[in-house]
């Protein structure tokens, strides 16, 4: 015992001996060194068990917080389809490697102006066609290379990293954490894709199909002779199509008639159905309290929806823009995902900034990318959230679709007649996919069919209102079995089925859904969609129940399950 002790004394000081080293190369190189607390509880094991009431105060700390971040020695083989096992981690994952934390960038150095791609000019095209190359030849071990930056998408969206401090996998999409994630992910990569030509200013492209100049896939990535060309894609929906936004199958229609649509549609996702913070973000996404599973507007369509459009057709998952592990592999995806950067700027400058998240748990929460130098950067969601101190910023474009507030496509006097009308004739309860209980639970519904349910609204509805709450459509408990392209849309009180559109008010909302793989994101799914303004504009507001019906768009939907809908109420 008494030998034990001596080594335990002399182990100490060695170690207190060094601390004065430690911090010195901590404050001059504001280097420091993942898991050193993975470390420390190493050494604290082989010492025995003195010191076991203090050799966990760091662990336990780490265990209750609810920041989310990545433990990068602990990543793994991850599902990119249930039938395909893909492999995405970096060369020597399981080494921890030095990081530094993120730093802005000089605030006297010239602000990168990202541009809508449709009025680029053909020097610009040229440079980045020159870094695009280059980028693509750098070998994997490289973590600048193309194939590299492709996989982060991979990592960070098909579950392969555990969280830090717990072996539960980690993936941002149908969270809060969507759109920060994102933005690091495009930050840094433009960031090396300007370095590699000596271009401190370079800024990407912006795909900006929510305007109608735009709404094309840009010229130069169809081009053949370009880096941007890429043949994972659906050669039908090259120019002069127009880009569908709410994309379920290829109909025939109109440009002018796709065009209206679109805007429509753009009106819905960013206004009338994102009042509040919840509807347009996602869900709130904490460490230790599960996988949340809840995607905001947005996120659902058009980001899903336009990723479906343009994978390929002749590839079981529509890659690769399609899935999930493939996606970045397209250079079309940073110019998607600019725009999708851009529209999260449009949201937050309609609310003001009023509808900001202020939760320290999303705004610690943190990210690993390597930079243009080749440094690992520790980034928190807090980094991220001001883009004149990123350096970057977006040129100005009209926002039609703010001026695309649909009208019911039935005067709402005739339609609450019609409606009433068919309920005292029996012609909802006569009918199979017209049901009077919204709850669906022990075994749920299939949703096979279009399904129209009477749902009832809170008594004190109107109280609600005037506290500024938002009223919500709820389909809970949403269970997608297979691995197809799934989408539904959502109606409120339709009485003529052949007036199916967003350009119509009764259009509440969708689910578009690209299946994830893991069990985490076969989590059931809560939709939320926000009514409060369709209700007033349906003249259905002080009504105690509406008619809500569930349209499937895709075949895939006989795979979805739902346990009920209902409303709810978000302050």
């Amino acid at each position: 015992m008494e030998q034990k002790k001596w080594i335990l004394t002399v182990v100490l000081a060695f170690m207190v001996a060094l601390l004065p080293l430690t911090f010195i190369i901590l404050e001059s190189n504001q280097v420091q060194h993942l898991y050193m607390g993975e470390l420390t509880n190493m050494i604290l094991d082989k010492l025995g068990g003195w010191v076991s009431g203090n050799r966990d105060l760091g662990i336990d700390e780490a265990a209750q917080s609810k920041v989310i971040g990545p433990n990068l020695t602990a990543c793994h083989p991850s599902y990119g389809r249930p039938d395909l096992l893909v492999y995405c981690c970096p060369p020597g994952f399981e080494t921890p490697v030095p990081v530094v934390d993120f730093k802005f960038p000089d605030p006297q150095s010239s602000v990168r102006v990202r541009r809508p791609a449709h009025l680029l000019d053909e020097s610009y095209i040229a440079k980045y066609n020159k870094a695009l190359s280059i980028m693509k030849s750098l070998p994997y071990d490289d973590p600048r290379s193309f194939a590299r930056q492709a996989n982060l998408h991979c990592l960070f969206c098909t579950g392969a990293y555990e969280q830090q401090n717990s072996d539960t996998a980690l993936s941002i999409h149908r969270t809060w954490l969507f759109f920060p994630w994102h933005r690091m992910m495009i930050y840094f990569h433009e960031r090396i894709i300007g370095s590699l030509i000596g271009d401190d200013t370079f800024a990407f492209p912006v795909w900006t199909w929510d305007i109608p100049e735009g709404m094309m896939m840009p010229d130069f990535y169809v081009n053949r002779s370009l880096a941007f060309f890429h043949t994972q894609r659906d050669f039908s929906h090259f120019p002069p199509q127009l880009a569908d936004l709410d994309y379920f199958a290829d109909v025939n229609i109109s440009r002018a008639e796709q065009l209206d649509e679109n805007l429509a549609f753009m009106y819905n996702q960013m206004v009338s159905g994102a009042r509040k913070t919840e509807l347009f973000m996602g869900c709130t996404y904490k460490a230790n309290d599960g996988y949340c599973n809840g995607p905001g507007t947005v996120e659902s369509a058009p980001h899903n929806t336009l990723h479906t459009w343009v994978g390929s057709n002749l590839n079981p998952g529509r890659e690769d823009m399609g899935k999930f592990y493939s996606a970045a592999r397209d250079p079309i995806f940073y110019a998607h995902h600019a725009n999708i950067d851009r529209l999260w700027e449009v949201w937050r400058d309609i609310h003001k900034h009023e509808l900001d998240i202020k939760d320290p748990d999303w705004l610690n929460s943190f990210f690993y990318f390597y930079d243009e130098n080749l440094k690992l950067v520790k980034t928190k969601v807090r980094d991220v959230l001001d883009i004149s101190k990123l350096g970057y910023s977006y040129e100005e474009v009209d926002r039609p679709w703010l001026n695309k507030r649909p009208s019911p496509s039935v005067p709402p006097k005739l339609a609450r007649q019609m409606l009433k009308s068919k309920e005292n004739e029996n012609q909802f309860q006569s009918s199979s996919n017209h049901v009077s209980s919204s709850d669906f639970r022990p075994h749920g519904r299939a949703l096979d069919t279009s399904l129209t349910v009477k749902v009832y609204r809170s008594k004190d509805h109107l109280i609600k209102r005037e506290k500024g709450e938002e009223e919500t459509i709820v389909v809970h408990g949403i269970e997608v079995k297979g691995d197809a392209y799934v989408k539904f849309d959502v109606y409120v009180n339709m009485v003529d089925e052949t007036k199916i559109s967003p350009k119509f008010r009764e259009f509440a909302g969708t689910f578009a859904h690209i299946p994830g793989a893991g069990e985490m994101m076969k989590k059931k799914i809560n939709l939320k969609l926000g009514i409060s303004e369709l209700l007033k504009d349906l003249e259905a507001d002080e009504d105690e129940s509406i008619w809500v019906t569930l349209l499937p768009r895709t075949a895939s939907c006989s795979n979805v399950i739902i346990e009920g809908i209902e409303i709810e109420y978000i302050k």
